[in-house]
C-alpha cells in the first residue's frame, strides 16, 4: 500500500537540494557542508553538500541518506547525485546511484554537442539507453548558483530558469523570486537571512496537469542556503545546515505511510477484498489546498466552489468480443503498448510470463483478468521491503507489494498486446498495521478495451473503494501530481 510514494518523498528532498545554493570556496567558507533533513520538526537523515573545484571543472556532489517507517518496517534509502560542469556553468556529465532496500539504480548522463543528453541507466542489472533533448539554456548545479549571483539578492528580483534535473531525466521550468529578509531559526541560532522562492512546474503524464512545487530557501550573503523548506504530502519537509555531528546522529522514528493514511467516515461493505458497486465521495481540502483529482472512465469529478470535491466511482465494465492484441491506430493508446524503463514489456522473460498466463485465451477482458490472477499468484513474497522495483526485476524476485504488482501487471499485459498503464491513489481497507477502517496509497492498473479504460488490481481485484489520483508508464515522475494533493484532503462523506 505504499505506492510510489517513497519515491515521491526521495523526489521532494531532490527537490529541495536543487534548488538551494551550494557551499562554494570562499575565505572563512568550508566547502562540504551537512544539513539535518527534518519531517514535521522530526529528523529523518541528512544531506551532505560537496562542491570541488579543478582545471576549470567544478564537480558538486550530493549524498543523502534517509530513514522512514512504513507500518513499523524500517527502511533506509541512500543517494549519491553528482553534476560536473564548467567554471561557466555549461553542463558535461552526471551520475545519479540510489539505494532503496533491495532496490539499486545507477543512472549517467553525458551531455553531447549536438544538444543531446545521452542516459544510461541500471536497475538491478538491467541497463537501458536513451537520448534525450536538452534545452541550450537549461541549468544544473553550478549554473544556477552562478545565475543567482548575477542576479543578486535585493527584494523584489524576480527571473525565469530551466533547471535539468538528472534524477527526473528532464526539464523543469522554475521561477524565482528575492523576498525580505527574515529572522531564521537554525536550531535554536537566530539569523537574519534572505528569502529565495523557487516554483517549479513538475512534468506530467499525459492528461495529467502539470504540478508547480515551491520550495522556500533562507540564504546568507554568500548565497549559501542555510535553511530550505517545501510542503508536500501534507507535510512540512525542511534541509536545515547543521555541523557534521548532528547530520550524522540518530534519526527520530517516523511513519512515513501512516501519516497518509485516511480515516474512512464508515465502515464499508466488501466482498473478498473488493468494494462493489457504485460510492460517491465528499473530499475536503485542509488549508485551503487545490485537490488535483482526474476524471476519467472509472470515474467523474465535480469540483465545488469552496473547494469541495465530489468524486462518483463507478467501474467500467469490459466489453467481451474484443480481440488482441490491440489493431488501432490512436497514438495515445498505442504508447501505451511500447516499453519503458520501468515496464520492460520487451524483456523475455516478461513474454514468456505473459504468454503463459494467457495461453488459450483470445479476448482481451479475459486475457487482462488472466494477468491480474496470474500476476497476483506469481509475487509469491508480498512485502514493504521494496523500494520500488521495475518489471523486470519483479518477474525475478517475485517480491514486492501492490506497486510492483502494478509493473509487471502492466508490461505483461503490453507485451501480448492490450494497452496498460499504471494507476496510484487510495484504496479502502479494513485494516491495516494499527489502523482500522482506512483508504490508503495504492497503486493498480488500467487496460484500454473496447474503448475504454478499465481497472484492474492483481492485488485484491478493482472495485468502488479505489480512488484514481494519477496514471502513467509507472515512472515516478508520473505521480509529481500527488506531491501536492495527497495528505490535503480528508473524506468527510461516502454515499
Amino acid at each position: 500500500m505504499k505506492t510510489s510514494a517513497i519515491f515521491l518523498l526521495s523526489a521532494v528532498i531532490c527537490l529541495l537540494t536543487t534548488s538551494c545554493s551550494k557551499p562554494v570556496k570562499y575565505s572563512g567558507l568550508p566547502e562540504t557542508e551537512y544539513y539535518a533533513l527534518m519531517m514535521d520538526a522530526k529528523k529523518i537523515g541528512y544531506v551532505e553538500s560537496r562542491r570541488a573545484v579543478g582545471d576549470d571543472i567544478v564537480t558538486t556532489t550530493e549524498k543523502t541518506k534517509m530513514t522512514i517507517g512504513r507500518m513499523g518496517v524500517m527502511m533506509t534509502v541512500t543517494s549519491s547525485d553528482t553534476s560536473v560542469e564548467t567554471a561557466a556553468g555549461k553542463p558535461i556529465s552526471f551520475e545519479s546511484v540510489m539505494d532503496a532496500s533491495i532496490m539499486k539504480s545507477r543512472t549517467t548522463g553525458k551531455f553531447l554537442a549536438n544538444g543531446k543528453v545521452e542516459i544510461t541507466s541500471n536497475q538491478m542489472g538491467t541497463v537501458q539507453k536513451r537520448i534525450v533533448d536538452y534545452p541550450k539554456d537549461a541549468l544544473m548545479v553550478e549554473g544556477l548558483r552562478l545565475l543567482q549571483i548575477e542576479k543578486g539578492l535585493s527584494e523584489g528580483t524576480a527571473y525565469t530558469a530551466k533547471l535539468f534535473v538528472p534524477q527526473f531525466q528532464s526539464t523543469v521550468n522554475a521561477q524565482v523570486m528575492i523576498g525580505p529578509k527574515a529572522q531564521t531559526d537554525l536550531f535554536g541560532r537566530v539569523v537574519s537571512l534572505a528569502e529565495i522562492k523557487v516554483t517549479m512546474n513538475m512534468p506530467a503524464a499525459p492528461g495529467m496537469a502539470s504540478t508547480k512545487i515551491s520550495t522556500t530557501s533562507y540564504v546568507d550573503k554568500d548565497f549559501r542556503a542555510l535553511k530550505t523548506i517545501v510542503p508536500a504530502l501534507g507535510m512540512k519537509l525542511e534541509m536545515i545546515a547543521c555541523d557534521r555531528e548532528f547530520a550524522f546522529s540518530e534519526d527520530d522514528q517516523v511513519d512515513f505511510l501512516d501519516k497518509l493514511l485516511i480515516d474512512s467516515p464508515r465502515k464499508l461493505k466488501l466482498d473478498g477484498k473488493i468494494v462493489k458497486g457504485k460510492l460517491t465521495y465528499t473530499l475536503k481540502p485542509k488549508d485551503q489546498a487545490k485537490i488535483n483529482i482526474p476524471s476519467g472512465d472509472n470515474q467523474k469529478v465535480e469540483r465545488k466552489k469552496d473547494g469541495t470535491v465530489i468524486v462518483t466511482v463507478d467501474p467500467a465494465t469490459p466489453k467481451e468480443n474484443v480481440k488482441f492484441p490491440y489493431k488501432g491506430k490512436d497514438p495515445k493508446i498505442l504508447k501505451m503498448l511500447k516499453p519503458t524503463m520501468y515496464l520492460q514489456s520487451d524483456d523475455k522473460k516478461i513474454i514468456a510470463l505473459a504468454k503463459q498466463a494467457t495461453k488459450g485465451i483470445d479476448g482481451a477482458a479475459k486475457a487482462a483478468k488472466a494477468i491480474e490472477v496470474f500476476v497476483g499468484e506469481y509475487i509469491s513474497e508480498k512485502n514493504l521491503a521494496v523500494g520500488y522495483a521495475t518489471a523486470s526485476e519483479v518477474a525475478v524476485s517475485k517480491q514486492g507489494d501492490c506497486s510492483e504488482h502494478a509493473v509487471l501487471t502492466a508490461a505483461m499485459c503490453r507485451a501480448v498486446g492490450i494497452p496498460a498503464r499504471v494507476v496510484v491513489g487510495l484504496v479502502y481497507v479494513e485494516e491495516f498495521g494499527h489502523r482500522k477502517n482506512i483508504f490508503g496509497g495504492h497503486a493498480w492498473n488500467q487496460v484500454y478495451i473496447g474503448g475504454k479504460w478499465i481497472g484492474i488490481d492483481a492485488t485484491r481485484g478493482f472495485g468502488a473503494g479505489h480512488i484514481e489520483l494519477a496514471t502513467g508508464a509507472g515512472e515516478p515522475s508520473d505521480f509529481f501530481s500527488m506531491i501536492t494533493t495527497l495528505g490535503y484532503f480528508k473524506i468527510v462523506e461516502i454515499k
